[in-house]
């Protein structure tokens, strides 16, 4: 399984690690479902559909390799894709970090890793 450095941008600053890019893609999908998932809620509300909206389930990935890393989103708490925050944790044996980066830069750095691999 080969690996490569993954860069994510985050609010300020960026960390990168190994990753592999068939984690990448299963990412990449899953962050895709969750902006699709936000698309169609924010078009719900433009629309002005009555009535309280429906629940969506949080968006969850984990990967184990070299490094563990979770990303969360729940996206009941953005109005868009474009002001959705994805919650990241990373860590390894000897550090932990958990911050926040912008849902559609996440998108982005990974297609960049993806076209690179």
């Amino acid at each position: 399984m080969s690996t490569s450095k993954l860069t994510l941008n985050l609010v300020e600053g960026s960390i990168s690690f190994d990753f592999t890019p068939e984690a990448a893609k299963k990412l990449q999908s899953a962050i895709a479902e969750l902006i699709q998932q936000l698309k169609s809620a924010a078009a719900k509300t433009a629309a002005g559909t009555s009535g309280k909206p429906t629940p969506q389930k949080p968006t969850e990935y984990q990967y184990i390799g070299d490094v563990f890393l979770e990303v969360f989103c729940n996206p009941n708490i953005w109005p868009s894709p474009f002001a959705a925050k994805l919650l990241i944790t990373l860590r390894d044996e000897r550090i932990r970090i958990t911050t926040e980066a912008e849902l559609t830069r996440v998108y982005d750095d990974i297609n960049q890793y993806l076209d690179q691999v």
